[in-house]
């Protein structure tokens, strides 16, 4: 069996100047790609909020972490996965953010993925379908 290797892979410690870091590398992906502006801005705000989840709660009590973004293109498709190797989901009551981050990823995202791998950390499996070259997104997709 063939192992599927990223496009892009990204490490990097899971604090807050760090999401713009990943905002700024996928508008580079997206120049690459030649996406249209509409999915590149549901690629950043869903993979922004994925990245914020690992700033705000992967780490929570215990020094920041790394989070790991991995980015491939296959098939008209663009999949993105943002992993942390903290404590995993668990409900929080003093949860800084207002609960709708998934809920938000899932509506941008063609679908989404949320794994609790057997090591530890969460990973947020995204796939956003791509426009065929030289189409415009349209808005009721």
């Amino acid at each position: 069996m063939m192992t599927a290797y990223p496009d892009l892979e990204l490490t990097l410690p899971a604090r807050p100047e760090n999401v713009g870091v990943v905002r700024q590398v996928l508008g580079g992906v997206a120049e690459a790609l030649a996406l249209d502006p509409e999915t590149l801005d549901d690629v950043r705000l869903a993979v922004s909020e994925a990245c914020a989840n690992a700033v705000i709660h992967a780490y929570a009590g215990v020094p920041a972490g790394l989070m790991d973004i991995d980015v491939r293109t296959e098939a008209r498709e663009l999949q993105v996965c943002v992993r942390d190797h903290g404590g995993g989901m668990a409900p929080r009551t003093d949860s800084p953010g207002l609960g709708v981050g998934l809920p938000l990823m899932a509506s941008l995202a063609g679908s989404m993925e949320v794994l609790t791998p057997h090591g530890g950390g969460t990973e947020i499996r995204m796939r956003f379908p791509l426009p065929e070259p030289g189409r415009r997104r349209d808005h009721g997709e």
